[in-house]
């Protein structure tokens, strides 16, 4: 009972949050409330299982590392509840799961849930050494969980959209990478090596572009004549003013209030980001659902 706790927890429920990515497609495609959703729900649970194995096997890779996070050492595997060759194990077994339920689902889902897969443990394994890289690879499995979630139910995910979600990510993993270069201090270097080749002032000059456009591409995006055709309505724009207020928002608790660690977590326990992003989805399936105010 102990270790199957401890995977549990090593699966880390609360980062889940994430593969919300995956109901993009349907949302945005007009399929919420048909039989599709209970597939885009099947590849939610897909991904979830995914994202737990790459979890498990990170946990693995970096566990004498996180011996010197204060936030990360009383993690099961990084304090010895938790063997590494169990949470491999148990890492492959949700893998071949996953996988082997994405076969039941259009050839496109199967291949991009094996590309997540590929592309996260290149990731722990090698690729989050390799500065700018490593940054752009985790913005890729959000680009990947919300193409894998449109062709599960095989429509078309807008192009603008996709450019959205790249951003909306590179914003995040920015601000994790700043957060973690200032918290660890000295330290910062031994706990995770990229690190090294980051600064402070080159982080802000990254998190100032990646904010600017991605207020733009959305921006864009409300505004263009596909979304105006495709939701018969010039009431998408309505919704930016949500969209500015969680990057704020999130800005204010970076820099004034030191937090940013973990992005999906903040919006967990920020009161004022859950409201919001409520509030956008509110705005978003009342413009898109809703009966037509114009």
């Amino acid at each position: 009972m102990q270790t199957l706790t401890a995977i549990l927890v090593s699966l880390r429920p609360r980062q889940w949050v994430k593969n919300l990515f995956v109901f993009a497609g349907l949302i945005f495609g007009r399929q919420l409330f048909t039989p599709a959703a209970w597939i885009a729900g099947a590849a939610f649970a897909i991904f979830c299982a995914l994202s737990g194995a790459i979890y498990l096997l990170n946990d693995v890779a970096d566990r004498e590392r996180d011996r010197l996070d204060p936030g990360k050492r009383e993690r099961p595997i990084t304090a010895g509840r938790l063997g590494a060759g169990t949470a491999t194990a148990a890492a492959a077994v949700l893998i071949a799961a996953g996988l082997g339920a994405g076969a039941l689902f259009p050839r496109a889902f199967l291949a991009t849930a094996i590309a997540y897969v590929v592309l996260l443990v290149a990731y722990s394994v090698w690729l989050k050494h390799i500065v700018l890289v490593d940054v752009l690879v985790v913005a890729s499995g959000f680009v990947l969980r919300a193409v894998g979630g449109a062709v599960a139910i095989r429509v078309e995910m807008s192009g603008w959209l996709l450019i959205c979600t790249i951003l909306l990510a590179l914003f995040l993993a920015l601000g994790k990478r700043r957060y973690e270069y200032l918290a660890l201090g000295a330290a910062a270097a031994e706990h995770r090596p990229i690190l090294a080749e980051y600064s402070p002032a080159l982080l802000d000059q990254m998190i100032a572009v990646v904010t600017a456009s991605t207020v733009t591409a959305y921006a864009l995006y409300t505004m263009s004549p596909e979304t105006v055709t495709k939701f018969q309505t010039h009431l998408m724009p309505a919704t930016l003013p949500f969209v500015l207020y969680g990057i704020f928002r999130y800005l204010y608790l970076l820099y004034r209030r030191q937090l940013g660690g973990s992005p999906s977590e903040l919006l967990l326990v920020d009161r004022a980001l859950r409201i919001n992003a409520l509030g956008w989805i509110l705005a978003v399936l009342l413009i898109i659902y809703g009966p037509r105010l114009e």
